[in-house]
């Protein structure tokens, strides 16, 4: 039940002041109701009653609200917009301290470099929730428009997948808008490009040994590494002496030597995490003897692959740098260390070896990344399977 206080403020103004309970649990609800002048007393009580009325309604309904109240709900919407942060604070606070956690310093560099150079400048000042399908394509169709690479696209649209999905994991936002977006596909110009071919044919490589004749030592020993083996980069260029077992013809890839701007070059494990043995050929086997003793007329260095007359291993992004100049000086297009991994592995499977042990020779932790990202299959290797089938039948 409402009542009232007949009060004056310190002008002497005539006021009533309403108070309504609100229980033992809550303050007293109070408002300041204003008599206009030249109001009759009669008309006065009057509206009075009916102001008290109406706020007693206002209390009761919860329209209601003390100042303590009030600044409780202002500071609560605050934080809640808070919790509401733009695309680039949420992939800055939280999706890549999680990637920090359970990724290598080399996934955490690349992602890095897309969010700046790519995402951030087209969606990354927009609140999380807001962020519509129709901006991500677009961002996407741009980078195609302006002639990136469709590897590059791909990435852009790997890593927005991955963020929205956490987002969506952890109640960020309602919906994933990566539902509803595209996958992007290669340009016309993109399309069947022989200079993109994924790996070279036994042709290509020997013609490739053949230009090495005239190469220094030590990039013929690695060249001939990365094909014999399908080792990556980074592990060849970590590879030691004590990891070169001469007499069972056997390498032990235990590390892998990693570049980023932020931390130098730094020693990593392999990539799935687990060192591997592989087999290395009598050829591989006999430069890498010549290499250490060319090695040991400047310098005693535990690293198979050094710097040029110093102790120091080789710089993990050398070998790229190196092979773009040799590819244009033997006039192979796009030759790229990572190349010859996926030669490797397809020379091995289009020839009859199976899929576990080339997925074991890799690296790899699962042989379906093997059969999906390494199998070339030539005209050749399809029609001795199909001869397979044939002789099998007509026996």
């Amino acid at each position: 039940m409402a009542y009232t206080r007949e009060k004056h403020t310190k002008e002497g103004r005539l006021y009533y002041e309403i108070i309504v309970s609100r229980g033992r649990s809550k303050s007293q609800a109070t408002e300041r109701w204003y008599p206009k002048e030249g109001w009759s007393k009669r008309t006065i009580e009057r509206e009075r009653d009916k102001a008290a009325a109406d706020f007693e309604r206002r209390v009761k309904s919860g329209e209601y609200l003390s100042r303590a109240e009030m600044a409780a709900a202002e500071a609560e919407q605050a934080a809640a917009e808070a919790r509401i942060s733009s695309f680039r604070s949420y992939a800055e606070t939280v999706f890549m301290p999680g990637v920090a956690a359970r990724c290598a310093e080399t996934t955490r560099t690349g992602y890095n470099q897309l969010f700046k150079k790519h995402i951030y400048p087209a969606i990354g000042g927009i609140k999380l929730p807001d962020v519509s399908p129709a901006q991500i394509t677009a961002l996407l169709v741009d980078m195609q428009a302006s002639g990136m690479a469709h590897a590059s696209c791909v990435k852009v649209y790997a890593l927005l997948n991955s963020v929205f999905k956490a987002a969506f994991r952890d109640d960020s936002i309602p919906i994933d808008p990566m539902l509803k977006v595209e996958r992007p596909k290669p340009r016309k110009d993109e399309k069947g490009n022989p200079e993109s071919a994924a790996a070279y044919t036994v042709e290509e490589v020997k013609a490739l040994f053949a230009a090495l004749d005239t190469e220094p030592l030590k990039w013929r020993a690695y060249i001939r590494l990365l094909v014999d083996t399908g080792v990556r980069r980074g592990e060849a260029c970590g590879l030691k002496w004590s990891d070169i077992d001469n007499e069972d013809g056997y390498i032990t890839i235990s590390r892998n030597l990693c570049y980023t701007p932020e931390k130098g070059v730094y020693q990593d494990t392999p990539k799935n995490g687990k060192a591997r043995i592989v087999p290395a050929s009598p050829e591989l086997l006999k430069l890498l003897r010549q290499l250490r003793s060319e090695q040991a007329k400047a310098c005693i260095s535990e690293w198979v692959f050094t710097q040029d007359g110093l102790t120091d291993p080789m710089h993990p992004d050398s070998p790229t740098r190196y092979f773009k100049n040799l590819g244009k000086r033997c006039c192979m297009n796009e030759l790229h260390p990572h190349k010859l991994r996926h030669t490797f592995a397809s020379l091995a499977i289009t020839n009859g070896a199976d899929v576990a042990s080339v997925s074991e020779t890799l690296g790899h932790s699962d042989k379906a990344v093997t059969l999906r990202m390494y199998t070339h299959a030539d005209e050749e290797s399809k029609k001795r399977a199909a001869s397979i089938v044939w002789n099998a039948i007509n026996e």
